[in-house]
């Protein structure tokens, strides 16, 4: 876990088609000392990241399939916008330091499994 003075220092953005669970982890993180920022307009935001947003320390990518994420929360749009979706954010995918697939998680594990890799990465 970071220190105080490594706190102000440590960027993470969090980015992925995994709507609730960006907000979910964004909140266990930083309620843990790690300043996390989820990326909700990623539509608009990753062609653009490294321009809108010097290069965050730590990029975390969590995917759902869109047969899950509509479970999770009915969507107004089709499996044709989550596939386009996908496609805007395959930049952000390439170049994540952490990448989980989050189908069948609950958020506690998607939580766990990022703090270990976190103490993995640091």
């Amino acid at each position: 876990m970071p220190d105080a003075a490594n706190e102000k220092h440590l960027r993470i953005v969090i980015v992925g088609p995994c709507g609730a669970g960006k907000s979910t982890l964004a909140e266990g993180l930083t309620a843990r000392h790690f300043p996390a920022r989820q990326i909700t307009q990623e539509h608009s935001f990753v062609p653009n990241m490294w321009k809108l947003l010097s290069k965050p320390d730590i990029l975390i990518y969590l995917d759902a399939s869109f047969e899950v994420y509509n479970q999770r929360k009915p969507l107004d749009w089709g499996p044709k916008d989550h596939t386009e979706q996908i496609r805007r954010l395959a930049h952000a995918r390439q170049h994540c330091d952490i990448y989980l697939p989050t189908d069948g998680l609950t958020p506690d594990e998607i939580l766990r499994s990022v703090l270990q890799s976190l103490q993995d990465l640091t």
